[in-house]
């Protein structure tokens, strides 16, 4: 519309008119205002902003660039962000490795939003383009000569400001781009930019950036006199205490407040808050480094160090401590929802509770779990947490090989921090959590120091009260913490580390429970996490004990829980697939269990199909449990060599030496040639090479299988046996016996032959186990040979002591016993 005034003076062109509304993404900007004709490099790090960024470069549209009202908001929501923007085009991206990406956008036109289109992944906004109202009048082409005046004065001043800006601003004939160029250049806050922003007539817009420009120029000239006076005022040797004295000088002039001095006022205020809980030492830590503080220069690179080692000590939970539950009946409660098994744990804990329910005091409350993986012990950790109310913290050593790790590094290094510890303690924000160090046996060491030894002060309840930290060079006391460690072996860990440790060992499961574990834990966690909650799966009890026999070898139930989610998944993808609804029942059966989860992997739970010769059945203890170990003898004419093979460690090497030693001593009871070794060779072999084998336990299983050989006399195939033999025949006891007998017991073994002094060891097993394993004690091989052996086959019977041996190799039983062996069973 194009119009003249009464006078005829004046020519207006009048472009006020409702702009075009458009549906572009929307990127929030922290800590800037983006301009009309404005090219400007950003940085775009939140996933939301990247997602609009990324719709923006793939649809080539605009993007909408509006400021948010507070810096400080990570997750701005629509009324966090300024109605008023600007339109942009992107004119380059770039993806950093760290996964921002940097663009450089120039801004178009001011854009008002009229709303918010609902987007999960990103802001998308309807908005109206603001067309500028160009007038062209005396007065606006007053304004703008005397801006760009004020401007050349500014740039002399401004050493900021390059020659070839002047000159570019100068040949600006737009009112309004004018006003939009210059104010770019100003110092002024986010504030007073958005409101420049959002004044969309530029005569007004010209108005007020010619004020701010004003009041720079001022500014500057202020900063001009303070130079010159506090020049005087220094010697020129004291660069750095000038620019501080500077700075002072600016902020005063300014009336601004002094950031660096409110900072040390923040830090006393914390101290007087907090130092009813701290003790006398810390608080006069605090105090001292607040002093040295005060008489820093801002500027200093020690002032970082002095105020991060403040704020770490002001952090720590001193003496704040959560209410703890001292309900035994509640905590047994919970112990039984969250785990099913685990006698002695839970019997340990709720001894724990009974103890602090009569003494508010006490020490030596450090645990160690030892047990194969998946069997609960870090997940028991939480649960005892939650039983007794406290805070739950957990710090895993895996791999961890620097003492500074545990303790600190001093403050004297670069980068320096506190311990692990004192990191986890700040993290749980109570002195008394339940802190769970995981994996304790997996710790390692190297020239930087032993970890380990650095854990003997904070497992040790006589010492912990007093831990100190390199870093924070403090007494921290941390005897009210349950500290809980887990381990898979303990072999690995230092002697003076278990001494301070009370180990309760979680063996693996028996089939009973791992079909009740699944059953109650297990299939409704996995039907819930797969969204089949609803839906009508059944998996019979035997297709779920078909998936623990054949598809799993483990102590634990991890792998369990593996296979559970595989059938899931399977039958998550035919619901998505063919779309039927909450009609349709899912029926597991062990006819059918291979369509889900493939051919069987284990060939596990079969005992030998026959009796054998030279074959006998042995118990081995490894970190996931205990496992059937067979072993296999070839005896071929040669001149007494003993071959050894199966990847067999120094000690069970010595064992099948010892056992051969033996069966020599005793060829003339076993009716043997006394020189029968002079002409066989015998190998002893244990299948699965590949996996190394060590321990003394397989001493009288060698034996046996020796002497099955020579004297070609089957062994029972569902009698499994585990000892230590001796050159004289003595059976001596072994560890692990829990978990071989859960092996046998899986592995469906009717008799287990083990030595008397592990009789002890007996109370500890399953009664399930000892119900269904014949369990037969024995002192000598003599008799272990006369439980192992078939006897009962007419044509092996013994032929007595002398009988005929031919071509060296003999055929003969051993004696009877005269007084039958006591057998046991449990």
């Amino acid at each position: 519309m194009f119009f003249k005034n009464e006078q005829g003076k004046k020519e207006v062109t009048q472009l006020e008119q409702p702009g075009r509304v458009r549906t572009v993404p929307l990127i929030p900007l922290r800590d800037v205002v983006v301009f009309p004709h404005m090219v400007i490099p950003l940085y775009v790090g939140r996933e939301r902003s990247i997602a609009a960024l990324d719709e923006a470069v793939n649809k080539e549209k605009d993007i909408f660039l509006a400021s948010q009202k507070t810096a400080k908001t990570n997750e701005p929501s629509e009324e966090d962000i300024f109605t008023i923007g600007t339109l942009g085009t992107i004119l380059h991206l770039l993806k950093l490795p760290d996964g921002t990406e940097k663009i450089l956008v120039e801004g178009k036109k001011r854009g008002r939003i009229i709303r918010y289109i609902p987007n999960d992944n990103f802001f998308l906004v309807e908005v109206e383009e603001i067309i500028d109202t160009i007038e062209t009048d005396l007065e606006v082409e007053a304004l703008m000569r005397s801006l760009i005046t004020t401007f050349e004065s500014y740039s002399k001043i401004n050493p900021r400001i390059p020659p070839e800006m002047l000159v570019s601003i100068s040949n600006i004939d737009n009112p309004s781009r004018l006003a939009d160029a210059v104010v770019i250049h100003l110092n002024i806050k986010i504030e007073e930019r958005q409101k420049i922003l959002e004044i969309f007539e530029p005569k007004k817009r010209l108005e007020k950036v010619l004020e701010h420009l004003q009041g720079e120029i001022e500014i500057l000239e202020v900063e001009r006199k303070i130079k010159t006076r506090v020049k005087k005022q220094m010697e020129k040797t004291q660069k750095e205490y000038f620019l501080n004295e500077q700075m002072k000088a600016i902020q005063k002039e300014l009336g601004e407040k002094d950031e660096f001095r409110s900072e040390i006022q923040e830090l006393e205020e914390r101290l007087k808050q907090r130092q009813k809980f701290m003790s006398q030492e810390a608080i006069k830590k605090v105090k001292k480094e607040i002093k040295k503080l005060k008489l820093m220069p801002a500027m200093s690179a020690e002032v970082t160090v002095v105020r991060n080692y403040i704020d770490w000590i002001l952090s720590l939970p001193w003496g704040e401590k959560t209410e703890e539950k001292l309900d035994i009946k509640e905590a047994e409660k919970i112990l039984e929802e969250d785990h099913y098994g685990l006698r002695q744990p839970k019997e340990r804990i709720l001894e724990y509770l009974a103890v602090r329910s009569l003494v508010k005091k006490m020490k030596g409350q450090i645990l160690c779990f030892v047990g194969p993986p998946g069997v609960g012990k870090t997940s028991l950790a939480k649960s005892i947490a939650r039983a007794t109310g406290r805070k739950f913290v957990r710090l895993s050593l895996g791999g961890v090989r620097d003492e500074a790790e545990i303790r600190g590094h001093r403050r004297t290094y670069i980068g320096a921090l506190p311990g692990k510890i004192i990191q986890s303690m700040k993290k749980a924000g109570s002195n008394n959590p339940v802190f769970l160090m995981d994996e304790v046996d997996k710790m390692s060491m190297d020239f930087r120091g032993d970890p380990s030894a650095a854990l003997l002060e904070v497992l040790d309840p006589e010492q912990n009260h007093a831990f100190n930290d390199h870093y924070m060079d403090l007494d921290y006391d941390l005897s009210d913490v349950m500290f809980i460690t887990t381990a898979n072996t303990l072999h690995p860990i230092q002697p003076a580390l278990q001494d301070r440790m009370e180990v309760i060992r979680l063996p693996g499961y028996t089939e009973l429970e791992k079909l009740h574990i699944a059953r109650k834990f297990l299939i409704p966690k996995q039907m819930e996490a797969h969204g089949l909650k609803d839906r009508k799966v059944i998996l019979t009890r035997k297709a779920l004990l078909e998936i623990v026999r054949q598809y799993t070898k483990e102590a634990g139930v991890r792998n369990l829980e593996r296979e559970i989610t595989t059938i899931n998944r399977k039958i998550a993808k035919k619901i998505a697939k063919k779309g039927l609804d909450k009609e349709w029942k899912f029926l597991i059966t062990s006819e059918n269990i291979q369509r889900f989860l493939g051919v069987p992997k284990f060939r596990f739970g079969r005992p030998e199909e026959k009796d054998k010769i030279g074959v006998c059945t042995g118990l081995a203890w490894t970190e996931f449990g205990g496992e059937l170990l067979a072993t296999e003898i070839t005896v071929m004419p040669g001149k007494g060599k003993l071959i050894v093979t199966g990847k067999l460690g120094d000690v069970m090497q010595e064992s099948a030496q010892a056992a051969m030693s033996y069966v020599r001593s005793r060829a003339d009871d076993l009716g043997l040639e006394r020189e029968f070794y002079q002409k066989v060779d015998i190998h002893i072999h244990i299948p699965e090479g590949a996996i190394p084998k060590d321990g003394p336990s397989a001493g009288i299983t060698m034996a046996t299988a020796i002497v099955s050989a020579l004297a070609k006399i089957p062994v029972k195939k569902d009698v499994a046996m585990t000892g230590e033999i001796t050159l004289r025949g003595r059976v001596l006891p072994v560890g692990g016996l829990k978990e071989k007998l859960l092996a046998a017991h899986r592995g469906l073994i009717k008799e287990v032959i083990i030595s008397r002094e592990n009789e002890k060891d007996l109370k500890d097993v399953p009664k399930k186990i000892v119900k269904d394993v014949k369990v037969i004690l024995v002192d000598s091989m003599d008799e272990v040979l006369a439980h192992a052996f078939v006897l009962d086959a007419p044509d092996m019977l013994w032929k007595g002591k002398g009988a005929g041996v031919p071509s060296g190799v003999p055929s003969q039983l051993p004696p009877e016993p005269e007084k039958p062996p006591e057998v046991v069973t449990h």
